[in-house]
């Protein structure tokens, strides 16, 4: 179906209209003193889009989180399902994530959980997008997407196999400012994901600082480059689970992720506004579930400032 004839959600106000009709004059008038003025920028959002892992979790698509500038989408990460959970938030009201529109994506690593997506967000769109779709990732990402689009070419008849059909520019990426418009500068920073080659990034809009680490161990880079940030989008797994994996396994959990007792000590340098928790890995199997408000206890427990376990199409 073309974007432009999808039906649209009825938003229904009454409980706000009445919780309004309850505030006293001063208070209406404050708000209303409050209220942006027309044409004033809006804040930059944090729309989760998939918040899962490898595993197989039916509520929770593959890692892809959007941050939405001005009507404007940038994509990080794309896991299965990114593009459904695009529309989902298209239809809840965030129309940057109208799939076609999206037109830039940047890549934290190369992981399938992270990338199984990739093709549906090339092509699925592609008939409607307008323009190429920008892709900034580690090295590598020229060689995946080159062989993608080969791999392609057979959904088309013989006879056009020849002639390229997508628009993608490719831009591998090292540490520093990577991308800059008028909305927002993205500036990409190293973790530390076993021997894989991964990012960071960070995203300065004129109202907000986000900074989304990624698969990492503890990297001191998240902290220097968070300092205070408004969110900070951050990886975890509970000691819960740890202790129930083998040796060998707590050993790869240390070596590509971030304990909730590692989180909470980098909370509590990094100084965010809002810790977002997603990608709660089970690294190893979890015999005993990998349940959700277990990791957020044990965060809580040794950090006090504000955090949160992200949801799929949650918005922040």
């Amino acid at each position: 179906m073309r974007a432009g004839t999808r039906s649209r959600r009825t938003m229904h106000h009454s409980p706000i209209v009445l919780l309004l009709s309850l505030l006293p004059a001063v208070a209406l008038a404050q708000l209303a003193d409050r209220a942006p003025a027309p044409k004033t920028k809006s804040k930059a959002q944090v729309v989760m889009l998939g918040t899962g892992t490898p595993g197989f979790d039916i509520d929770r698509s593959g890692p892809a989180t959007a941050i939405v500038v001005n009507g404007t989408a940038y994509l990080i990460d794309a896991g299965a399902g990114v593009m459904r959970r695009a529309e989902g938030a298209y239809e809840k009201g965030v129309l940057a994530l109208n799939p076609p529109a999206i037109g830039v994506v940047f890549f934290t690593h190369l992981h399938q959980d992270h990338t199984t997506g990739y093709a549906d967000l090339i092509y699925s769109p592609a008939e409607w997008r307008k323009g190429p779709l920008e892709v900034y990732g580690p090295e590598g990402i020229r060689h995946m997407t080159e062989h993608l689009i080969e791999a392609y070419t057979v959904r088309r008849a013989p006879s056009q196999r020849g002639n390229r059909d997508v628009q993608v520019d490719v831009h591998e990426i090292a540490a520093g400012v990577v991308y800059k418009d008028s909305n927002v500068t993205v500036t990409a920073f190293p973790v530390k994901h076993g021997d894989n080659i991964a990012y960071g990034y960070r995203f300065q809009t004129a109202d907000r600082s986000i900074v989304i680490s990624g698969d990492t161990s503890p990297a001191e880079s998240v902290v220097e480059n968070c300092n205070g940030c408004d969110v900070l989008i951050h990886e975890a797994y509970s000691m819960y689970t740890y202790n129930y994996v083998t040796p060998q396994m707590q050993a790869n959990r240390r070596r590509m992720h971030t304990s909730s007792v590692e989180l909470a000590e980098i909370a509590r340098k990094a100084r965010p506004g809002l810790l977002i928790l997603y990608h709660r890995s089970s690294l190893g199997g979890q015999p005993h579930g990998n349940p959700e408000d277990v990791l957020l206890q044990e965060i809580q427990a040794l950090y006090h400032g504000k955090v949160v376990t992200g949801h799929d199409l949650e918005i922040f």
